[in-house]
């Protein structure tokens, strides 16, 4: 009897495909067997369980509940629509949340490929959440940037016209308002100075137009610093996040907004288990400037720094690499009245320790204008405190290439010690590149924005005066090679002049 009953189960699964799956909760493993295509029957357990083989099917134990949260969540999450009319020659890429382009690629698949030349309307889609009732919304600056309208739809269905409150395009952070009679449902800010890896996390928004998905996720690392710009302070997850989750949140168990999801690292323009949130507690910073008056002001200490090396440490008898080098001072910046030389390692700032050159441009840019601040520096060896009154950093006026000195496809602007310091470069010298033209030689030689042009047709660019002199020489369809510095390499790209 036992060997005739063993002859009927394996015909009862004749037509099935042994697959072993390994629970990551509990170190549980299940042998399945899966049906194959022209066999009929539902998929059969063998029971060949190394645990507990009681347990009932459903949620593992230990896992959060994520039905619960999902339900709690989804009602303050909004789906972020918006058009933007362009004229011919003028139209770019959506910028990303900073002034460089890394993630060049994925920005690309983000909003669909660039328009051809001649007048057209864009259309963009992205997500975002209600932090008051009264309908203001955080999403990203790179989703409604420059847009003719923006369209919010809630989760019941209902869509509202949206004004611009505020945005910011160095860390990507926007606030948008609709106007309602009826109260809304509002995400609670949570505190992501107190996020650890590992520590679960949900996503919510609108991936690729499919409205209201929910993912979730771990926490990956925090304090992630992937050249965006000079404030990069991302929270890495593996949640996945794709095109349309822009400026949807992230949250922890707790169902507190921990994160603001900005972008993935992707080589096809989808999740590979890399996604990047704007951590929280840095929109609820800067959330009263964009609500009051439309922008952020940011403090200025006027210096150019670098990195300190292990090498640069022993040879200024360090007893470790620690700290910002004070590469350049500009003259009359607030740090050149205060006293700070070249050479000075800035070691700590209002209090605060700075462990590593790229902590100081967000401590400075925090710290309110006027401010009279203590900086402790290294000097000789010896630790002196100076007095500083933080500046406020003023946006650089930008200066494109005339069409008739180039047709290279590229605007250019000075790189001044604000720029230089924002972009940890020794000195203020040469241009840097502040738009791609779609399709123009710049892009086709792989130019980005952010590059900082160093020399052309091996002649050194040290101003727009330089560049200006240089470009204007370059002969229609000759190639011109350009030395740029993309972060901290140099590498030599070969442009053509358009006819």
């Amino acid at each position: 009897m036992k060997d005739k009953a063993r002859e009927q189960k394996w015909v009862r699964l004749k037509g099935f495909i042994k697959v072993t799956l390994v629970s990551l909760v509990g170190g549980l493993m299940v042998t399945a067997y899966l049906n194959l295509p022209g066999h009929s029957g539902a998929v059969r357990f063998a029971g060949e369980v190394q645990a507990a083989s009681h347990s009932s099917v459903g949620t593992p134990q230990g896992l959060p509940d994520f039905v619960s949260l999902a339900k709690r969540l989804t009602p303050v999450v909004v789906n972020v629509s918006t058009t933007q009319s362009s004229e011919g020659g003028q139209h770019t890429f959506p910028r990303s949340f900073g002034e460089q382009d890394p993630f060049s690629e994925f920005w690309k698949r983000f909003f669909g490929d660039p328009m051809p030349r001649g007048p057209f309307r864009q259309k963009s889609l992205g997500s975002g959440f209600i932090i008051n009732r009264d309908g203001f919304i955080l999403t990203n600056n790179h989703v409604v940037e420059n847009a003719d309208k923006i369209v919010v739809k809630l989760s019941d269905g209902r869509e509202f016209l949206a004004k611009l409150v505020g945005r910011d395009s160095k860390t990507d952070i926007a606030v948008i308002k609709i106007d309602t009679d009826q109260d809304l449902p509002t995400a609670p800010l949570g505190n992501s100075d107190q996020l650890e890896v590992g520590e679960w996390v949900l996503a919510i928004g609108n991936p690729f137009g499919l409205e209201h998905s929910v993912t979730s996720g771990i926490v990956s690392a925090i304090g992630r610093q992937i050249g965006a710009g000079p404030y990069d302070n991302f929270i890495q997850t593996d949640a996945s996040i794709n095109p349309g989750n822009s400026g949807g949140p992230l949250m922890n168990l707790r169902g507190e907004v921990i994160g603001i999801n900005t972008a993935i690292f992707s080589r096809g323009g989808g999740n590979i288990g890399i996604g990047f949130a704007i951590p929280i507690n840095l929109a609820k910073e800067l959330l009263p400037q964009l609500k009051s008056k439309g922008r952020v002001t940011r403090g200025w200490l006027g210096v150019v720094i670098q990195k300190v090396t292990p090498a640069i440490a022993e040879s200024l008898g360090l007893d470790k690499a620690r700290g910002a080098l004070v590469a350049n001072v500009s003259k009359d910046a607030p740090a050149d009245k205060a006293g700070v030389k070249v050479g000075d390692v800035i070691i700590e700032f209002d209090g605060s320790g700075i462990r590593e050159s790229n902590n100081l441009p967000i401590i400075v840019a925090r710290t309110p204008v006027g401010k009279k601040v203590p900086v402790k520096v290294l000097r000789e060896g010896k630790e002196t405190v100076i007095w500083v009154a933080i500046g406020e950093l003023k946006d650089e006026e930008v200066f494109a290439s005339a069409k008739g000195t180039g047709n290279l496809g590229l605007s250019v602007q000075k790189v001044t010690p604000q720029i230089a310091e924002s972009l940890g470069l020794d000195n203020a010298d040469g241009v840097v590149v502040t738009l791609v033209e779609p399709g123009g030689p710049g892009e086709e030689a792989g130019i980005r924005r952010g590059d900082v042009i160093l020399e052309v047709d091996r002649k050194s660019i040290h101003n727009m005066a330089d560049y200006r002199k240089t470009i204007s020489k370059v002969k229609k369809g000759k190639g011109v090679l350009f030395l740029v510095r993309r972060g901290e390499t140099t590498l030599f790209l070969a442009l053509k002049r358009s006819q």
